[in-house]
């Protein structure tokens, strides 16, 4: 509802200021300095001052004299040099919240593509910021209003899968009948995992092993032969592992397209064409980058003019990630005049369809399509920025500058852990490591926690904490507890920094019941439905609100109970989860001082008690809403 008053004045100030004084300006409201000076200010005044040439106070005094009236704000007043302060019709308001909400104007149509994981062993730690902060977008989004396809690309022809076939084959001695037995091991990912790091290894030492990973690329780009059938079983298999972990946090996708196709399908073919139709690339004749098609530095942004050309194909025909990325983006724009063939790869248990890319109509399930978007988030780490930079320039060079200014590079920094953490995982390190304040992972020298492990730990530590507790709940409904607290207390530290910062994992930190955590909102929410169970009374709202609403204390703590919209708002228009985490550890805040300000089961006026409980329940509602933006559910008890 908040929301939707600030949208109002926005709207009316807006209007009044183009038709009195004939100029556009942006419109921006503010929280007054003090709660009693009312619910928002507005230095409109002071931003129209240089061009009225007049003071900001006397500015502010016409605007509130000749203001039409906007619904559900009951007065306007002029304060200090030239801002304008309003104040709500509180009962109005309150009113208006118990409405059922209305829901967001329809959105447009957008991608968000996540997690992207090389399938070549298991997941790992920093794997799940890039997971959870695009899930959490998507459902900020949806929210929204917006139509979304959540993709999840599968890079499933890389150097990566290459490497681990590489060793199975090479290094191992293994068939593709021995291969065949091996994908059924439990936790194959684990096995790659190992594997993956010893063969980084190995290359090291071993020039004629490392020679085979060219060779064994060709043949799993080519689709042909037996190193292309071990590549897909090993690819394959780990992707369903990916999808396992991913689930464990809540986290599902529409599709998964893979490179495979991107190849098969010839993708990269059509974007070379128009490429080079467009004069966007160029065969380089001299230099290191003889006999390549590149890209000139000066397209990939203002600032990189004199950047070096980037390789788009390579001198052996090869094309580059950045090649098929500029491709790949085409298509989620609708911009490369074909499609992939979609075949559904499982159900998850909520009913949702998971459809994986496919080359030939064979089995494909028809009428589908995930291309054709309006605004594409690619979430990667920052680290890629460069890349980025340079699919957003072939896409202008194309022609295409729209959909170069919509292409969004959604960002993020790595995560490493605690000192500490590392010793409660039993990560061995050196006195150096130890002072450090965080420890960085690798999935190439096997450094690292996976994703699995990390969940399952984090589960058992809060299955202690809950059975200390509440012993005499039963097992099993002590243990779904247990993995709703952890998975809320991994998804909100994951959540809680914002997208620019490298996150230091802490294991203690993450799992608290107190301070900024995911224990603590779900507590608050757990706590708010045990009022509510205890009141000997529905909730309901009481006829007549304004002698209640006087009260400062209650006014504000109504206030702050709906301010959920607003907060989804600005999460959205800054493109940042994190937002989110902080706007919903603040509501948790909110509900605790209003609980102990206020005794809502011992409240011996009834019309109050009424009111407060119906606030209770608001806030419970609010909570958990909040919590399902994040991902987060709440447990039936803590």
């Amino acid at each position: 509802m908040l929301h939707l008053l600030e949208s109002r004045i926005v709207a009316a100030v807006s209007q009044h200021v183009l038709i009195r004084y004939g100029l556009s300006i942006p419109i921006t409201l503010e929280q007054p300095r003090q709660a009693s000076f009312g619910e928002f200010a507005l230095p409109t005044a002071f931003q129209l001052a240089r061009d009225l040439k007049k003071a900001p106070r006397a500015i502010a005094q016409e605007l509130v004299d000749e203001l039409p009236e906007i619904p559900g704000i009951r007065s306007l007043t002029v304060a200090g040099n030239g801002y304008i302060n309003l104040r709500l019709d509180r009962a109005a308001f309150a009113a208006a919240v118990a409405l059922p909400p209305a829901p967001p104007p329809p959105g447009g149509r957008v991608l968000v593509e996540h997690t992207s994981i090389n399938p070549n062993k298991a997941a790992h730690i920093g794997h799940l910021r890039n997971s959870i902060l695009g899930d959490t977008f998507v459902r900020m989004l949806r929210a929204g209003g917006w139509q979304v396809n959540v993709q999840n690309y599968i890079d499933n022809t890389g150097v990566q899968v290459a490497d681990v076939v590489v060793g199975f084959h090479f290094l191992e001695g293994r068939s593709l009948a021995d291969l065949r037995t091996l994908v059924e091991t439990p936790r194959f990912d684990y096995l790659c995992w190992d594997l993956y790091a010893k063969v980084s290894q190995t290359y090291a030492t071993d020039e004629a092993l490392k020679a085979r990973r060219a060779e064994t690329l060709h043949a799993i780009e080519a689709g042909h032969g037996e190193l292309a059938e071990m590549g897909a079983l090993v690819a394959d298999k780990i992707v369903g592992y990916h999808l396992d972990t991913m689930l464990r946090l809540g986290i599902v996708y529409d599709a998964l397209p893979r490179e495979s196709e991107i190849l098969h399908l010839h993708f990269w073919a059509a974007a070379f064409e128009l490429l080079k139709e467009r004069k966007a690339i160029y065969l380089e004749t001299e230099g290191k980058n003889r006999g390549c098609w590149v890209m000139p530095g000066s397209a990939f942004s203002e600032h990189r003019e004199d950047e070096d050309s980037k390789v788009i194909v390579r001198s052996n025909g090869i094309v580059t990630y950045v090649g098929k990325d500029i491709a790949y983006q085409m298509w989620k724009f609708g911009l490369l005049g074909r499609d992939f063939y979609y075949r559904h790869l499982r159900t998850y248990p909520d009913g949702h369809p998971l459809y994986v890319t496919a080359s030939t109509p064979e089995g494909a399930t028809p009428g589908i399509s995930f291309s054709g978007n309006e605004r594409v988030y690619n979430v990667i780490d920052s680290r890629q920025s460069y890349l980025q930079d340079v699919v957003q320039a072939g896409l202008r060079a194309l022609g295409h500058p729209r959909e170069a200014a919509n292409s969004v590079h959604f960002s993020y920094e790595m995560v490493a852990l605690t000192p500490r953490t590392c010793g409660e995982l039993g990560i061995e390190l050196s006195d150096e490591d130890r002072a450090r304040p965080y420890v960085e992972v690798s999935g190439r020298k096997g450094l690292g926690v996976k994703a699995d492990d990390l969940i399952d730990k984090l589960i058992a530590a809060a299955q202690r904490e809950v059975d200390s507790r509440n012993a005499s709940e039963p097992a099993e409904v002590r243990r779904q507890v247990a993995e709703t607290i952890a998975i809320g207390a991994l998804r909100y530290f994951m959540l809680k920094f914002t997208r620019p910062t490298v996150i230091a994992f802490d294991f203690q930190e993450a799992l608290s019941f107190t301070g900024e955590t995911g224990p603590y909102i779900q507590y608050a929410a757990v706590r708010a439905g045990k009022i509510l169970a205890k009141a000997t009374s529905t909730p309901a709202l009481p006829a007549d609100l304004a002698p209640l609403l006087e009260d400062e204390e209650l006014w504000q703590s109504l206030l702050a109970a709906f301010r959920t919209d607003s907060a989804l708002a600005l999460a959205i228009n800054a493109s940042e989860p994190a937002h989110m985490a902080r706007y919903a550890f603040q509501l948790a805040q909110a509900f605790s001082n209003f609980y102990q300000k206020f005794p809502v089961l011992t409240e011996t006026n009834p019309t109050k008690r009424d009111f407060l409980l119906w606030l209770t329940a608001a806030y419970r509602a609010e909570l958990e809403r909040t919590l399902r933006l994040l991902g987060i559910a709440v447990p039936a008890f803590m």
